[in-house]
């Protein structure tokens, strides 16, 4: 390994970083670099049961759970779902939790999404870019030297369409990306199906559970899944069709990044696009901090 790679992931909610990038984490974590996810809020808005209170140490208690899976830091922030704010008091408590990781890379949301704290997430991101490199902002924690890559979360939203630039291939870890989600169980299993009317199908036990997370499942015949296949079997909170749909969509992107033979039949991807605010990421600074 030539150099340790430092990513953080920063989401606006336990779960964020899990679905657009645990696969890209595994990686990094393998492969011996550093990796921590951040949410920005505690959870304690998602649960039909459960009090605030109550729902916010589990959730805390999840993460922490995928920490141990993944190899990974995985912290929480105490702000309550859906007040996540883009102020000033914020931006500088990201700008400092950002300095001490000292990250090489950054990965959130883009800032036009369905949820505020999505948003918010990202534009705090984009505000604290510059910052980080100026002392005499936040001075109590010192300036990096450089501003890090920061890249886009991929998204399904089409003001604008996401532009991906980056893909990456997760078959090798789809598996292990399966568990990190089921180890938020009263998202998975309880808050997401109640949201859905799909509760009562949910299973008793952690295999079970597990396998019911991964339904429907893709074929395993080599052949490229095709777009038409897609909109047939996107259901449920999550399924192998929704890991499925980056590799679908930007085939031509596995095929130039591994060769069409390995492209063609890569089944499960992530995607990721260039925020303008962080540092170019050139072909050489792809190659270094993104070599999978």
């Amino acid at each position: 390994m030539k150099k340790q790679i430092r990513a953080m992931m920063i989401g606006a909610h336990p779960d964020d970083c899990d679905f657009r990038c645990g696969g890209l984490a595994l990686k990094y974590a393998r492969a011996g670099h550093k990796v921590k996810f951040l949410a920005m809020c505690d959870g304690s808005g998602g649960h039909h049961i459960l009090e605030p209170t109550e729902i916010a140490a589990r959730r805390k208690q999840e993460t922490q759970n995928v920490a141990k899976v993944a190899g990974i830091e995985y912290d929480v922030w105490d702000v309550t779902d859906c007040e996540l704010m883009a102020d000033l008091e914020t931006r500088k408590r990201l700008v400092r939790e950002i300095r001490k990781f000292q990250p090489d890379i950054i990965f959130c949301s883009r800032p036009n999404d369905y949820h505020a704290d999505h948003r918010n997430a990202s534009m705090l991101v984009q505000d604290a870019s510059y910052l980080l490199v100026v002392p005499h902002f936040c001075p109590d924690v010192p300036a990096m030297k450089e501003t890090p890559v920061i890249l886009y979360f991929y998204d399904h939203f089409k003001m604008p369409p996401f532009d991906a630039e980056v893909v990456i291939a997760t078959d090798d870890v789809i598996e292990d990306k399966f568990r990190m989600l089921a180890c938020h169980e009263s998202q998975m299993f309880e808050w997401l199906p109640y949201t859905k009317g799909t509760l009562e199908q949910v299973p008793e036990g952690y295999e079970a559970r597990l396998d019911w997370l991964h339904e429907p499942r893709i074929p395993r015949d080599g052949r490229a899944l095709e777009e038409s296949m897609l909109t047939k079997n996107l259901i449920g909170s999550e399924c192998e069709y929704r890991e499925a749909v980056p590799a679908v969509k930007y085939r031509k992107k596995l095929i130039e990044r591994y060769g069409e033979e390995r492209g063609m039949k890569i089944n499960f991807a992530e995607a990721f696009a260039s925020c303008e605010y962080g540092a170019p990421l050139t072909t050489e600074v792809e190659k270094e901090l993104l070599p999978f």
